[in-house]
């Protein structure tokens, strides 16, 4: 039987239609688990990119990447290949492009090995403009205290792999490191002799190079080598010159097939050199033994399988190179977890 029935209710059938449609709309008030919606929209935030941080386990390597921020190069820049080859390679690559010239980035690598914290190049810090300059809030983003890297490998003296050596105010932005640096770098960009020699419009960067090095040599925390110094443990030398005297990349050893080359400049334009390496870079110092370099580390890479880390390739500029029609291709990693499945 019914417990309610309308013809026993002093109200009509209607009004009870309504007082029930009213309750439910206040349960459901009461226990929806969305929230009211607002009448307005709130604006939406700024539309910012995330930090500049990336991680990759190789072997027994833990290893950070860091950006520095994105530079612009003239595509004129490039020599020893014609310039519609370049316009229609950077084109398929759909690399940004823009009146200020090719997006390339500059990254900087963090490499812990042997409970050692070791970082390659230091980024532009405020050397070239607000693009730039973001390694030392991206180490700290990556929640990696400055002062507990133990060493700082160079790849080169440019300002866009050492300006970042420093904090804003001019301090040892790594007051616990040792810097290292080739001697054959060290002995033409820190040298006033060479920079009196050079064109007006360089020295500004032997400038830079002798400022960013100077409290660290005055603290006895920085270091030239040449082949067969000691070196921090776990970390070896590649001589890779022309694009400075004394470019060198890095090689670390993380076990079986986890081999990582920390590289610097052998690659600017990666849509280009990669297919043509023998395409030279207008601020190579020795266009013949930069070309050479390349091809010599690309060959390498390739046959040997090893893990390649840039500083200019797109961010995070991990991955590997493999040959491919007469020259080689650019493979980056996958993003994905920093332990094994």
């Amino acid at each position: 039987m019914s417990i309610f029935h309308p013809s026993r209710c002093p109200l009509s059938a209607g009004s009870v239609r309504a007082s029930w449609a009213a309750l439910a709309v206040s349960l459901a008030a009461v226990v929806s688990p969305f929230p009211a919606q607002a009448d307005t929209i709130p604006p939406a935030p700024a539309f910012a990119q995330v930090p500049g941080v990336y991680r990759q386990v190789i072997g027994d390597l833990q290893v950070t990447a860091l950006f520095d921020g994105v530079a612009f190069l003239p595509a004129s820049n490039l020599k020893a290949i014609a310039a519609a080859t370049t316009d229609a390679w950077l084109n398929a690559a759909y690399v940004p492009r823009s009146a200020k010239g090719i997006q390339t980035a500059v990254n900087a690598y963090l490499v812990r090995t042997g409970g050692q914290l070791v970082l390659v190049d230091a980024g532009t810090a405020s050397c070239f403009g607000p693009s730039l300059g973001q390694v030392l809030s991206n180490l700290k983003a990556a929640e990696v205290r400055p002062e507990d890297v133990h060493d700082v490998l160079l790849t080169h003296a440019h300002p866009d792999h050492m300006c970042g050596l420093l904090t804003a105010d001019g301090k040892m932005a790594y007051p616990n490191a040792t810097i290292w640096l080739s001697a054959d770098d060290a002995a033409y960009w820190l040298s006033t002799d060479s920079r009196d020699q050079a064109p007006q419009a360089l020295r500004g960067l032997f400038d830079m190079a002798r400022h960013a090095a100077a409290p660290y040599q005055a603290a006895g925390r920085f270091k030239t080598f040449q082949a067969g110094d000691a070196l921090p443990a776990g970390v070896e030398a590649l001589p890779s010159p022309g694009h400075t005297p004394g470019h060198t990349s890095w090689l670390f050893h993380g076990g079986p097939d986890a081999t990582l080359l920390v590289w610097g400049d052998i690659v600017h334009y990666h849509a280009v050199q990669f297919r043509r390496p023998q395409a030279a870079f207008e601020y190579d110092s020795n266009r013949q033994r930069a070309v050479a370099s390349r091809k010599r580390l690309l060959a390498q890479v390739a046959d040997e399988g090893w893990w390649v880390a840039g500083a200019h390739l797109p961010f995070p500029g991990i991955g590997h190179v493999r040959h491919e029609a007469g020259g080689y291709r650019w493979v980056p990693a996958e993003f994905g977890p920093t332990s094994a499945p």
